[in-house]
C-alpha cells in the first residue's frame, strides 16, 4: 500500500484529507458516526470573539453542482469553544485540531487567535480573511494584499502555531495576495474559499437568500480552486492547502498535482456525512492505479 502520510507545517498527517470549517462542526457530531481520528486532521468551525447568531435565514440555496451558503459565521464565541467545545472533542479525536479564525477587526483576529494558541489540541491556526458571508471586514481583508499582509503579521505577532491564512477566490491576482502573506510571516496558504454566488426565486421574484448572495461550494467550483491553487503554489515556498469542490480520491491527487500539500473538503460533507471517510477509504487504490507510492511525492507534480 503506497504511503499516504504528508507534513502540514511541520506537523505529520497520516493522510492529507482535512474536512473544511463550517463544513465539520467541531468534529464530534460526526464521531457519532464514525472514528474521526482516520482523519489527516479537521478544521473546526469559524470562530470569532464574540458569540454570533449568524445571518437571517433563508441562508442556503441549492443549485446547479453546489450550493450557496449564508449562514454568517454562526459560532459560541471563543470562550465557549475553549471550554466546552473543544473539551468534548477532546473525548473523542487525539489529534491536533486546526482552528479556524474569523474577525472584524485586527485586535479581534488577535483575541481570538492568542486564546487558542494557548490551546494544546490546537495544531494550527487557519485565520480566514475570506468569508464572503459578513459586514464590516470578513472578505475586505482578503482583497488587498496590504490588508491582508497586515492580518498576517497581527496573528503572526500573538501565537507560536503555524498560521495558515485562508484566501478569498473573489479577487484578480491571488498569487499576489498570497506571496504579500508569505512576505508576511504566514507558514502556509489555504483556499479556496467560496465563491461569491446567488439564486433568485422565480415565484416570488426575489433572491433566494436573505442577504441576497452567498458563497457558492461544490463541484462546479474545483477547476477554478484548481487554477488558484496552482498559481500559489509557483508564487510562494510554503504549503499550499488545497480546497474547492473536492468530493473523491482522485480529486484529491489531481489538488495535490497541482500544488496541494494537504486538501480540505468541504460542502462534500453536507451532502454525504460520510464523504471524507470514504475518500480515505479510496486513496490507496486510486494510487495503486496510478502508480503512485507515495502522496508526498506527487506534491506539485503538474508544474
Amino acid at each position: 500500500m503506497g504511503k499516504m502520510n504528508v507534513n502540514l507545517c511541520g506537523i505529520e498527517l497520516d493522510n492529507p484529507v482535512i474536512p473544511a470549517s463550517g463544513t465539520f462542526g467541531f468534529g464530534y457530531e460526526f464521531a457519532e458516526l464514525y472514528d474521526i481520528n482516520c482523519l489527516g486532521t479537521f478544521s473546526f468551525k469559524g470562530t470569532t470573539k464574540e458569540s454570533r447568531f449568524g445571518n437571517p435565514t433563508p441562508r442556503i440555496a441549492e443549485c446547479s453542482g453546489g450550493m450557496i451558503n449564508s449562514v454568517g459565521l454562526q459560532n459560541p464565541g471563543v470562550e465557549k469553544v475553549i471550554d466546552t467545545e473543544l473539551v468534548k472533542l477532546s473525548k473523542c479525536f487525539s489529534k491536533k485540531v486546526m482552528a479556524n479564525v474569523s474577525g472584524f477587526s485586527l485586535d479581534e483576529y488577535a483575541y481570538t487567535s492568542s486564546k487558542l494558541d494557548a490551546c494544546d489540541q490546537v495544531g494550527w491556526i487557519e485565520v480566514n480573511i475570506s468569508c464572503p458571508n459578513v459586514h464590516g471586514g470578513g472578505m475586505s481583508f482578503g482583497t488587498s494584499p496590504s490588508a491582508a499582509a497586515e492580518v498576517t503579521k497581527t496573528v503572526k505577532a500573538v501565537t507560536t502555531k503555524p498560521v495558515i491564512i485562508k484566501l478569498s477566490p473573489n479577487v484578480t491576482d491571488i498569487a499576489q495576495i498570497a506571496k504579500a502573506c508569505e512576505d508576511a510571516g504566514a507558514d502556509g496558504i489555504s483556499l479556496i474559499n467560496t465563491l461569491l454566488g446567488m439564486r433568485i426565486d422565480l415565484k416570488t421574484k426575489r433572491p433566494v437568500i436573505h442577504n441576497k448572495m452567498g458563497g457558492f461550494s461544490g463541484p462546479a467550483i474545483l477547476p477554478v480552486a484548481l487554477r488558484m491553487v496552482y498559481q500559489v503554489y509557483e508564487a510562494v515556498k510554503i504549503p499550499v492547502v488545497g480546497m474547492g469542490g473536492i468530493s473523491s480520491a482522485r480529486d484529491v491527487i489531481e489538488m495535490m498535482l497541482a500544488g496541494a500539500t494537504a486538501v480540505e473538503v468541504g460542502a462534500a460533507n453536507l451532502v454525504n456525512p460520510y464523504a471524507c471517510k470514504q475518500i480515505i477509504e479510496d486513496l490507496p487504490e486510486c494510487m495503486a492505479e496510478y502508480g503512485i507510492s507515495g502522496l508526498s511525492e506527487i506534491i506539485g507534480g503538474a508544474h
